[in-house]
């Protein structure tokens, strides 16, 4: 009797102690994920330590300034906790685990961080609406409504950003459909559909129809007096000789006696057309073709005495001179052949990434690249506001092998060598670090303060992010394997043969009309607008002595590579 009872104690015994443990158990995983959650609304981004190239430090954590944007620089942003071990903790915790699960854990914690300025909208706002409502069509792979460009916004769409998009873009209407996407065309192309198929809600506005489902509604954008309608993404092609045989075959010629290059560019955009064609007084609109190439460009000046010469006869005649010169112009209407874009077809073994210190023009570049490719350009990070205005491949995983090439800032030994190529694309560090202290105060688009160049942050910011910059290029031209060195400024003098470069390297055929459509669409809808700058030179001049000392170094580690040095513009004088 008594060892049966012995028994039955040391079984109520051991059930006690697993109930606790069990208890205990809950109670502090309940604890680690309410700290992991506060922890994770004022962590920063832990930098990654750099080589120890030429004494530069390494790349500086977010300034804590209200307002500034957190961009991870870490693979999986790591939360760095608010203890000295908690850093090292999360670390190892992300390395512990598969590939996928880092990924997911990656897109888990940039759920949770709070929107950059250029997201935070208020939902209750008053909308102001310029255009007309016209009413909800059908949009879908057979019947589309609208054939122009498009725009993507998952947070902050409203009618009012639509209109104004497609007005700045050449475009007589602007559709919303899923509540988040803009369209525009300058005729409806579908029949219409029942009104309360478009009862889904703009994202950035209450009240107002932004479609449905294969649904656009669609507006009427204010109508303005002819020349005074204001475009964006206009671009004079160059002068070229044409026959009469070549110009006959163009779908659209307009006669009139008062022409002018806004008028022309107006009536070719009226027609969706991306090529305005003049020579008072006639103008014509087509689609870009390989007779317009760069190296069959002529002198402004043949275009300009042709002009002049002709321009009183030509009144009296309706036919256009054989072999004569015209003004060729890019309408801001986008190039179908140039709008759709795709993940690769086979997933690709090789990893090229597209390497650059923020603010250098990564977006603006993988902008082009998609445009010229015709692939998706993938991220090492996620970055919320750059997938909700049309870049698809910042969710996917950045090892899928699905994108042509992987955005990164990452300039550690470890994460150079998981790439197998790379473009680094370097910018002139000056106008890197105004670019990139514009973003962290204002988002993709704004512009800082007049107060916030003249605090105390601006000096922080310059004395953490100067280094980075020269550590950034020499750790790549260190430990890069294949590198293909694109500089900003020479991109923006040369953007086509830059561009037949950048498709060399990364083993894609591109066409000549593509080429030509990336140009005539080569600002998009991405670029902080204007040339906004402080009253002040916010340089001081021990700041200019130190980076104009990381421009030389930078500019002989390219040279001792076979590289061409940094450009002219760069060196100190």
């Amino acid at each position: 009797m008594v060892v049966p009872l012995s028994k039955l104690h040391c079984l109520l015994k051991r059930a006690q102690m697993l109930l606790l443990c069990l208890g205990i158990a809950y109670l502090m995983a309940g604890s680690i994920l309410l700290l992991q959650r506060s922890t994770i609304k004022t962590a920063q981004p832990n930098p990654p330590s750099l080589p120890p190239l030429l004494s530069l430090v390494a790349p500086p954590a977010a300034l804590g300034t209200a307002g500034m944007g957190m961009r991870a620089r870490s693979r999986w942003a790591a939360v760095q906790a608010v203890s000295g071990g908690g850093a090292k903790a999360s670390r190892n915790w992300t390395g512990s685990r598969s590939p996928g699960v880092q990924h997911l854990h990656r897109r888990w914690f940039h759920s949770l961080l709070p929107e950059s300025p250029e997201q935070k909208v208020s939902q209750h706002r008053n909308s102001r609406h310029k255009g007309t409502y016209i009413g909800c069509f059908l949009h879908n792979a057979s019947d589309r409504a609208l054939g122009g460009t498009m725009l993507y916004d998952l947070r902050k769409m409203t009618s009012s950003l639509c209109q104004d998009t497609c007005s700045e873009s050449g475009y007589q209407f602007a559709g919303l459909e899923y509540g988040a996407e803009c369209h525009c065309g300058n005729r409806i192309s579908s029949p219409q559909a029942p009104e309360e198929d478009c009862s889904l809600v703009c994202r950035g506005e209450r009240g107002s129809p932004c479609g449905g489902v294969g649904r656009l509604s669609i507006y009427k954008v204010e109508e303005q007096l002819p020349g005074h309608r204001k475009f964006r993404n206009i671009h004079h092609r160059g002068c070229f000789k044409l026959t009469n045989s070549t110009i006959g075959t163009f779908p659209i010629h307009s006669f009139q006696l008062n022409l002018t290059t806004q008028s022309c560019i107006e009536t070719c955009t009226d027609k969706e057309l991306p090529l305005a064609v003049l020579k008072r007084p006639h103008c014509f609109c087509t689609w870009t073709s390989s007779l317009f190439n760069i190296n069959q460009q002529l002198d402004k000046q043949q275009c300009a005495e042709s002009d002049s010469q002709n321009h009183t006869e030509s009144s009296e005649s309706t036919a256009p001179a054989e072999n004569d010169h015209y003004q060729v112009y890019h309408t801001p209407v986008l190039d179908s052949r140039c709008k759709e874009r795709m993940f690769l077809p086979q997933r690709s073994s090789s990893l090229v990434a597209l390497s650059s210190f923020p603010g250098a023009g990564n977006t603006w570049v993988r902008h082009l690249i998609e445009l010229v490719t015709g692939y998706y350009t993938g991220s090492f990070y996620f970055d919320g506001s750059l997938y909700n205005r049309g870049f698809k491949g910042e969710k996917d995983y950045w090892k899928s092998g699905r994108s042509i090439c992987v955005k990164t800032h990452e300039s550690g030994q470890k994460e150079i060598e998981m790439f197998d190529s790379a473009i680094l694309l370097i910018r002139n560090p000056y106008r890197s670090l105004i670019a990139e202290f514009n973003r962290k105060c204002a988002g993709h688009l704004g512009h800082a303060s007049e107060a916030q160049w003249d605090s105390k942050e601006w000096p922080e910011f310059v004395s953490s992010y100067a280094p980075w910059w020269a550590s950034h290029a020499l750790s790549w031209l260190k430990f890069g394997r294949r590198l293909l060195v694109v500089h900003y400024e020479e991109l923006q003098k040369a953007l086509l043969s830059q561009l037949r470069l950048i498709a060399a390297f990364l083993n894609v055929t591109i066409t000549e009309e593509r080429l030509l459509c990336a140009q005539s669409n080569q600002d998009g809808h991405f670029k902080r607008p204007g040339a906004q700058q402080p009253s002040f030179d916010p340089f001081t001049p021990d700041m200019r002595g130190m980076i104009d000392s990381f421009i030389l170094t930078v500019d002989q580690a390219l040279q001792s590579r076979n590289f061409s040095g940094v450009p002219q513009e760069y060196l100190p004088r």
